[in-house]
Protein backbone atom coordinates (compact mmCIF):
# COMPACT_ATOMS: atom_id res chain seq x y z
CA UNK A 1 0.00 0.00 0.00
CA UNK A 2 1.45 3.33 -0.73
CA UNK A 3 1.27 5.85 1.79
CA UNK A 4 0.80 9.89 1.09
CA UNK A 5 3.39 12.30 2.48
CA UNK A 6 1.92 13.84 5.80
CA UNK A 7 -0.01 10.91 6.79
CA UNK A 8 -0.19 9.87 10.38
CA UNK A 9 -0.70 6.93 11.50
CA UNK A 10 -0.75 4.34 14.45
CA UNK A 11 1.12 1.19 15.26
CA UNK A 12 1.06 -0.08 18.92
CA UNK A 13 1.96 2.62 21.60
CA UNK A 14 3.66 4.47 18.17
CA UNK A 15 2.42 7.60 15.90
CA UNK A 16 4.43 8.72 13.20
CA UNK A 17 4.12 10.57 10.13
CA UNK A 18 4.91 9.31 6.57
CA UNK A 19 7.60 12.49 5.70
CA UNK A 20 7.68 11.22 1.34
CA UNK A 21 4.93 9.13 -0.06
CA UNK A 22 5.97 5.56 0.22
CA UNK A 23 4.55 1.77 1.26
CA UNK A 24 3.78 1.18 4.31
CA UNK A 25 1.17 -0.96 6.58
CA UNK A 26 0.13 1.13 9.75
CA UNK A 27 -3.31 2.25 10.61
CA UNK A 28 -4.09 5.66 8.76
CA UNK A 29 -5.76 8.28 10.91
CA UNK A 30 -5.46 11.56 9.28
CA UNK A 31 -2.71 13.81 7.20
CA UNK A 32 -0.97 16.77 7.88
CA UNK A 33 -0.03 19.80 5.47
CA UNK A 34 2.81 20.48 7.02
CA UNK A 35 6.41 19.49 5.22
CA UNK A 36 7.95 17.19 7.86
CA UNK A 37 10.95 17.02 5.15
CA UNK A 38 12.47 19.73 3.01
CA UNK A 39 15.50 20.12 2.10
CA UNK A 40 15.60 24.01 1.72
CA UNK A 41 15.52 23.96 5.65
CA UNK A 42 18.73 24.95 7.41
CA UNK A 43 17.10 21.60 9.29
CA UNK A 44 15.33 19.54 6.77
CA UNK A 45 14.34 17.61 9.51
CA UNK A 46 10.95 18.93 11.68
CA UNK A 47 10.99 16.76 13.97
CA UNK A 48 14.00 15.18 15.96
CA UNK A 49 14.67 12.60 18.97
CA UNK A 50 13.65 13.76 22.13
CA UNK A 51 11.12 16.07 20.72
CA UNK A 52 7.07 16.05 22.47
CA UNK A 53 4.27 15.67 19.48
CA UNK A 54 0.75 16.69 20.01
CA UNK A 55 -1.80 16.37 17.13
CA UNK A 56 -4.80 18.41 16.70
CA UNK A 57 -7.79 17.98 14.37
CA UNK A 58 -7.20 20.95 11.86
CA UNK A 59 -10.70 19.96 9.94
CA UNK A 60 -11.54 18.68 6.16
CA UNK A 61 -7.70 18.17 4.37
CA UNK A 62 -7.72 21.09 1.76
CA UNK A 63 -6.12 20.35 -1.52
CA UNK A 64 -2.42 22.39 -1.85
CA UNK A 65 -2.05 23.42 -5.66
CA UNK A 66 1.36 25.40 -5.40
CA UNK A 67 3.48 25.23 -8.38
CA UNK A 68 6.54 23.11 -7.77
CA UNK A 69 10.06 25.53 -6.41
CA UNK A 70 13.06 24.34 -8.62
CA UNK A 71 15.49 22.69 -6.22
CA UNK A 72 18.80 23.88 -5.42
CA UNK A 73 20.47 21.47 -7.55
CA UNK A 74 18.32 21.78 -10.17
CA UNK A 75 19.16 25.23 -10.14
CA UNK A 76 23.06 24.63 -10.33
CA UNK A 77 22.36 21.88 -13.39
CA UNK A 78 20.59 24.57 -15.60
CA UNK A 79 23.67 26.99 -14.93
CA UNK A 80 26.51 24.62 -15.63
CA UNK A 81 29.09 26.79 -16.73
CA UNK A 82 31.59 25.91 -20.08
CA UNK A 83 34.60 24.47 -19.48
CA UNK A 84 36.04 20.51 -19.74
CA UNK A 85 32.92 18.52 -19.65
CA UNK A 86 31.10 14.57 -20.17
CA UNK A 87 28.23 14.95 -22.18
CA UNK A 88 26.05 11.58 -21.65
CA UNK A 89 25.05 9.73 -24.79
CA UNK A 90 23.70 6.77 -22.49
CA UNK A 91 23.40 6.73 -18.44
CA UNK A 92 23.01 2.65 -18.63
CA UNK A 93 20.66 1.17 -16.29
CA UNK A 94 21.71 3.58 -13.31
CA UNK A 95 23.92 6.15 -13.27
CA UNK A 96 24.28 7.94 -9.51
CA UNK A 97 26.44 10.07 -8.02
CA UNK A 98 28.32 8.75 -4.72
CA UNK A 99 30.89 9.54 -2.44
CA UNK A 100 31.71 7.91 1.30
CA UNK A 101 28.19 9.13 2.48
CA UNK A 102 27.07 11.67 5.34
CA UNK A 103 27.69 9.88 7.92
CA UNK A 104 26.53 11.46 11.82
CA UNK A 105 22.73 12.66 10.55
CA UNK A 106 21.08 9.55 11.97
CA UNK A 107 19.52 11.46 14.12
CA UNK A 108 17.67 13.86 11.51
CA UNK A 109 16.50 10.43 9.66
CA UNK A 110 19.26 10.79 7.28
CA UNK A 111 21.08 7.25 6.55
CA UNK A 112 24.73 7.81 5.43
CA UNK A 113 24.21 6.27 2.27
CA UNK A 114 27.34 7.02 -0.56
CA UNK A 115 29.23 4.42 -2.45
CA UNK A 116 28.14 0.11 -2.01
CA UNK A 117 31.88 -0.52 -3.13
CA UNK A 118 33.60 2.25 -1.01
CA UNK A 119 36.96 0.99 -1.72
CA UNK A 120 36.40 1.07 -5.60
CA UNK A 121 35.60 4.53 -5.41
CA UNK A 122 38.71 5.12 -3.30
CA UNK A 123 40.84 3.15 -5.86
CA UNK A 124 39.21 5.20 -8.68
CA UNK A 125 40.24 9.13 -7.15
CA UNK A 126 43.72 7.68 -5.86
CA UNK A 127 44.18 6.36 -9.62
CA UNK A 128 43.57 10.18 -11.07
CA UNK A 129 45.39 11.90 -8.10
CA UNK A 130 41.80 12.87 -6.16
CA UNK A 131 41.25 13.11 -2.70
CA UNK A 132 40.08 9.57 -1.47
CA UNK A 133 36.58 10.77 -0.78
CA UNK A 134 35.99 12.74 -3.90
CA UNK A 135 32.19 12.10 -5.21
CA UNK A 136 32.32 9.59 -8.37
CA UNK A 137 29.79 8.06 -10.68
CA UNK A 138 28.37 4.64 -9.64
CA UNK A 139 27.39 2.72 -12.59
CA UNK A 140 25.10 -0.18 -12.66
CA UNK A 141 25.62 -2.78 -14.93
CA UNK A 142 27.47 -0.33 -17.30
CA UNK A 143 25.89 0.90 -21.08
CA UNK A 144 27.34 4.24 -19.84
CA UNK A 145 28.53 6.21 -22.85
CA UNK A 146 29.80 9.76 -22.78
CA UNK A 147 31.69 12.06 -25.34
CA UNK A 148 34.26 14.33 -24.20
CA UNK A 149 34.63 18.12 -24.12
CA UNK A 150 37.77 19.96 -23.84
CA UNK A 151 40.03 16.46 -22.77
CA UNK A 152 39.92 14.59 -18.99
CA UNK A 153 41.73 12.17 -17.13
CA UNK A 154 39.49 9.57 -16.38
CA UNK A 155 39.74 5.78 -14.33
CA UNK A 156 37.02 2.78 -14.19
CA UNK A 157 37.44 0.79 -10.90
CA UNK A 158 34.76 -1.59 -9.30
CA UNK A 159 33.11 -4.46 -11.79
CA UNK A 160 35.18 -6.83 -14.02
CA UNK A 161 33.98 -4.78 -17.32
CA UNK A 162 35.35 -3.86 -20.83
CA UNK A 163 36.35 -0.18 -21.16
CA UNK A 164 36.35 1.29 -24.62
CA UNK A 165 37.78 4.59 -25.65
CA UNK A 166 36.94 5.69 -29.53
CA UNK A 167 38.41 9.08 -30.89
CA UNK A 168 36.90 10.84 -33.57
CA UNK A 169 38.43 8.98 -36.40
CA UNK A 170 37.19 5.99 -35.38
CA UNK A 171 40.12 4.33 -33.16
CA UNK A 172 39.53 1.92 -30.43
CA UNK A 173 41.39 1.53 -27.54
CA UNK A 174 40.70 -0.64 -24.63
CA UNK A 175 42.42 1.23 -20.99
CA UNK A 176 42.85 -1.11 -18.13
CA UNK A 177 40.52 -0.89 -15.46
CA UNK A 178 42.41 0.63 -12.08
CA UNK A 179 44.50 2.96 -14.30
CA UNK A 180 44.11 6.15 -15.14
CA UNK A 181 43.64 7.03 -18.92
CA UNK A 182 43.82 10.38 -21.13
CA UNK A 183 40.68 11.35 -23.24
CA UNK A 184 40.63 14.28 -25.76
CA UNK A 185 38.31 16.72 -27.30
CA UNK A 186 35.86 14.74 -29.17
CA UNK A 187 36.75 11.20 -27.65
CA UNK A 188 34.00 8.91 -26.65
CA UNK A 189 33.58 6.53 -23.60
CA UNK A 190 32.12 3.59 -23.38
CA UNK A 191 31.50 0.89 -20.18
CA UNK A 192 30.19 -2.23 -20.97
CA UNK A 193 28.16 -4.59 -19.38
CA UNK A 194 30.20 -6.23 -16.78
CA UNK A 195 31.27 -9.86 -16.53
CA UNK A 196 31.77 -10.06 -12.96
CA UNK A 197 30.06 -7.73 -10.20
CA UNK A 198 27.97 -5.15 -10.82
CA UNK A 199 28.83 -1.32 -10.00
CA UNK A 200 31.62 0.40 -11.81
CA UNK A 201 32.90 3.64 -10.72
CA UNK A 202 34.07 6.68 -12.73
CA UNK A 203 36.41 9.13 -11.63
CA UNK A 204 37.71 12.74 -13.00
CA UNK A 205 40.94 14.18 -12.52
CA UNK A 206 39.88 17.28 -10.37
CA UNK A 207 36.32 15.48 -9.80
CA UNK A 208 32.78 16.32 -11.45
CA UNK A 209 30.58 19.43 -10.62
CA UNK A 210 28.08 18.53 -8.73
CA UNK A 211 26.05 20.52 -5.57
CA UNK A 212 26.18 18.73 -2.45
CA UNK A 213 23.11 18.01 -0.55
CA UNK A 214 23.41 17.97 3.46
CA UNK A 215 27.45 17.69 2.42
CA UNK A 216 27.55 15.17 0.59
CA UNK A 217 27.05 14.60 -3.12
CA UNK A 218 25.45 10.58 -2.72
CA UNK A 219 22.19 9.99 -3.85
CA UNK A 220 19.98 7.98 -1.08
CA UNK A 221 17.47 6.28 -3.45
CA UNK A 222 15.06 5.26 -0.85
CA UNK A 223 15.42 8.89 1.26
CA UNK A 224 15.24 10.62 -2.28
CA UNK A 225 17.94 12.64 -0.66
CA UNK A 226 20.84 13.53 -3.03
CA UNK A 227 21.38 14.50 -6.38
CA UNK A 228 19.19 13.41 -9.15
CA UNK A 229 20.43 10.45 -11.47
CA UNK A 230 22.20 11.22 -14.38
CA UNK A 231 20.31 11.47 -17.70
CA UNK A 232 21.24 11.18 -21.09
CA UNK A 233 22.02 14.98 -22.33
CA UNK A 234 23.72 16.11 -18.92
CA UNK A 235 26.58 17.69 -18.70
CA UNK A 236 29.00 16.33 -16.56
CA UNK A 237 31.37 19.24 -16.24
CA UNK A 238 35.38 18.45 -14.40
CA UNK A 239 36.49 20.73 -12.04
CA UNK A 240 40.12 22.15 -12.79
CA UNK A 241 42.98 20.58 -10.49
CA UNK A 242 45.62 23.04 -9.93
CA UNK A 243 47.34 21.08 -7.33
CA UNK A 244 46.87 18.10 -6.15
CA UNK A 245 48.15 14.77 -5.49
CA UNK A 246 49.94 12.70 -8.40
CA UNK A 247 47.90 9.90 -10.26
CA UNK A 248 48.63 6.31 -9.42
CA UNK A 249 49.09 3.60 -11.35
CA UNK A 250 49.17 1.09 -7.99
CA UNK A 251 45.51 0.69 -7.86
CA UNK A 252 43.84 -2.84 -7.88
CA UNK A 253 40.45 -4.38 -6.54
CA UNK A 254 40.62 -5.47 -3.04
CA UNK A 255 38.31 -8.86 -3.91
CA UNK A 256 37.48 -11.06 -6.76
CA UNK A 257 34.20 -9.55 -8.18
CA UNK A 258 31.58 -12.37 -8.18
CA UNK A 259 30.22 -13.60 -10.55
CA UNK A 260 26.70 -14.91 -11.88
CA UNK A 261 25.78 -17.86 -10.09
CA UNK A 262 28.91 -17.87 -8.15
CA UNK A 263 28.61 -18.80 -4.42
CA UNK A 264 29.50 -15.79 -2.44
CA UNK A 265 30.63 -15.95 1.36
CA UNK A 266 30.12 -13.14 4.02
CA UNK A 267 31.27 -13.04 7.40
CA UNK A 268 28.34 -12.62 9.88
CA UNK A 269 28.45 -11.84 13.73
CA UNK A 270 25.07 -13.07 14.93
CA UNK A 271 22.42 -10.44 16.83
CA UNK A 272 21.87 -8.13 17.68
CA UNK A 273 18.14 -10.45 17.83
CA UNK A 274 19.51 -13.66 17.10
CA UNK A 275 17.69 -15.21 20.36
CA UNK A 276 14.25 -14.39 18.71
CA UNK A 277 15.02 -17.54 16.42
CA UNK A 278 15.22 -21.35 17.08
CA UNK A 279 18.28 -22.91 17.26
CA UNK A 280 17.45 -24.52 13.69
CA UNK A 281 17.06 -21.14 12.06
CA UNK A 282 20.28 -19.88 13.70
CA UNK A 283 21.98 -23.29 11.58
CA UNK A 284 20.09 -22.72 8.47
CA UNK A 285 21.40 -18.95 8.56
CA UNK A 286 25.12 -20.77 8.25
CA UNK A 287 24.25 -24.03 6.67
CA UNK A 288 22.13 -23.31 3.46
CA UNK A 289 22.57 -21.66 0.18
CA UNK A 290 20.81 -18.21 0.02
CA UNK A 291 19.89 -16.99 -3.64
CA UNK A 292 20.06 -13.42 -4.59
CA UNK A 293 16.47 -12.14 -6.22
CA UNK A 294 15.76 -9.76 -8.80
CA UNK A 295 14.25 -7.63 -6.13
CA UNK A 296 17.32 -6.50 -4.64
CA UNK A 297 18.90 -2.87 -4.82
CA UNK A 298 20.81 -0.40 -3.64
CA UNK A 299 18.33 -0.65 -0.30
CA UNK A 300 19.53 -4.10 0.26
CA UNK A 301 19.66 -7.63 -1.37
CA UNK A 302 16.22 -9.59 -0.95
CA UNK A 303 17.70 -13.21 -0.33
CA UNK A 304 15.39 -16.97 -1.03
CA UNK A 305 16.53 -20.02 0.56
CA UNK A 306 14.63 -23.65 0.78
CA UNK A 307 14.07 -23.25 4.18
CA UNK A 308 12.95 -20.23 5.85
CA UNK A 309 13.99 -18.98 9.15
CA UNK A 310 11.68 -19.61 11.91
CA UNK A 311 11.38 -17.73 15.29
CA UNK A 312 10.65 -19.13 18.47
CA UNK A 313 9.52 -15.34 19.67
CA UNK A 314 6.24 -14.75 18.46
CA UNK A 315 4.24 -11.25 18.10
CA UNK A 316 5.60 -7.94 16.65
CA UNK A 317 9.11 -6.44 17.64
CA UNK A 318 8.53 -1.98 18.28
CA UNK A 319 10.67 -0.33 15.14
CA UNK A 320 14.10 -0.16 16.23
CA UNK A 321 17.22 1.30 14.52
CA UNK A 322 18.86 -0.58 11.64
CA UNK A 323 22.45 -0.17 9.97
CA UNK A 324 23.94 -1.27 7.20
CA UNK A 325 24.94 -4.91 6.65
CA UNK A 326 21.92 -6.26 9.04
CA UNK A 327 20.18 -9.13 8.24
CA UNK A 328 16.93 -8.61 8.59
CA UNK A 329 14.11 -11.22 8.70
CA UNK A 330 10.56 -10.56 7.56
CA UNK A 331 7.74 -12.91 8.64
CA UNK A 332 8.12 -15.11 5.85
CA UNK A 333 11.36 -16.12 6.70
CA UNK A 334 13.25 -14.96 4.05
CA UNK A 335 16.12 -12.51 4.89
CA UNK A 336 17.19 -9.23 3.68
CA UNK A 337 20.41 -7.69 3.77
CA UNK A 338 20.61 -4.33 3.96
CA UNK A 339 22.81 -1.78 2.22
CA UNK A 340 23.94 1.65 1.78
CA UNK A 341 20.45 3.31 1.53
CA UNK A 342 18.64 0.79 4.00
CA UNK A 343 16.02 2.33 6.15
CA UNK A 344 16.73 3.51 9.45
CA UNK A 345 14.71 1.79 11.40
CA UNK A 346 13.08 -1.30 11.10
CA UNK A 347 9.89 -3.96 13.00
CA UNK A 348 11.20 -6.93 11.72
CA UNK A 349 14.14 -9.06 14.04
CA UNK A 350 17.85 -8.77 12.80
CA UNK A 351 19.33 -11.85 13.05
CA UNK A 352 23.17 -11.20 12.56
CA UNK A 353 25.08 -8.56 10.71
CA UNK A 354 27.62 -9.01 7.99
CA UNK A 355 31.36 -8.02 9.39
CA UNK A 356 32.43 -4.77 7.72
CA UNK A 357 35.62 -6.42 6.04
CA UNK A 358 32.46 -7.83 3.64
CA UNK A 359 30.67 -4.44 3.10
CA UNK A 360 32.14 -3.66 -0.31
CA UNK A 361 31.79 -7.33 -1.42
CA UNK A 362 27.85 -7.71 -0.56
CA UNK A 363 27.50 -4.11 -3.07
CA UNK A 364 29.18 -5.97 -5.67
CA UNK A 365 27.09 -9.39 -5.61
CA UNK A 366 24.72 -9.90 -9.07
CA UNK A 367 21.70 -11.24 -9.33
CA UNK A 368 21.74 -15.32 -9.51
CA UNK A 369 24.72 -15.77 -7.00
CA UNK A 370 24.63 -17.56 -3.91
CA UNK A 371 25.24 -15.97 -0.25
CA UNK A 372 27.08 -18.39 2.41
CA UNK A 373 26.52 -17.14 5.63
CA UNK A 374 29.92 -17.67 7.75
CA UNK A 375 29.00 -16.97 11.36
CA UNK A 376 31.64 -15.92 13.40
CA UNK A 377 31.05 -17.22 16.57
CA UNK A 378 27.91 -17.91 18.97
CA UNK A 379 25.21 -15.09 19.72
CA UNK A 380 26.09 -12.92 22.80
CA UNK A 381 23.11 -10.97 24.13
CA UNK A 382 24.65 -7.28 23.59
CA UNK A 383 23.26 -6.20 27.15
CA UNK A 384 22.57 -9.31 29.14
CA UNK A 385 20.20 -9.46 32.06
CA UNK A 386 21.99 -9.47 35.75
CA UNK A 387 20.45 -9.85 39.43
CA UNK A 388 20.25 -6.93 41.65
CA UNK A 389 23.34 -8.06 44.15
CA UNK A 390 25.29 -8.84 40.70
CA UNK A 391 25.51 -4.97 39.86
CA UNK A 392 28.68 -3.41 40.64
Amino acid sequence: MRIPAGAVALAGAFSGVYPKASPGGWQLIGVTPLDMWDLERDEPALLKPGYRVRFRDAGPQVAVGAAPVPSKQEAVAASVPDGPHLKVLAPGMQALWQDLGRPGRAGEGVSQSGALDCGALRAANRAVGNDAATGCLEILLGGFEARCHGGALLAVTGAECKVEVTNSEGAVRSPALYQPFMLESGDRVFIDAPTAGLRSYLAARGGFEVAPVLGSVATDTLAQVGPPAVARGDRLVIRPQTAGQAVSTEQAPAFEAPRPGSTVVLDVVPGPRADWFTAQALSNLATQGWRVTPQSSRVGIRLEGEVPLERQVPGELPSEGTAVGAIQVPANGQPVLFLADHPLTGGYPVIGMVANHHLDLAGQIPVGATLRFNLLGAFEPVCPSLQDDEHP
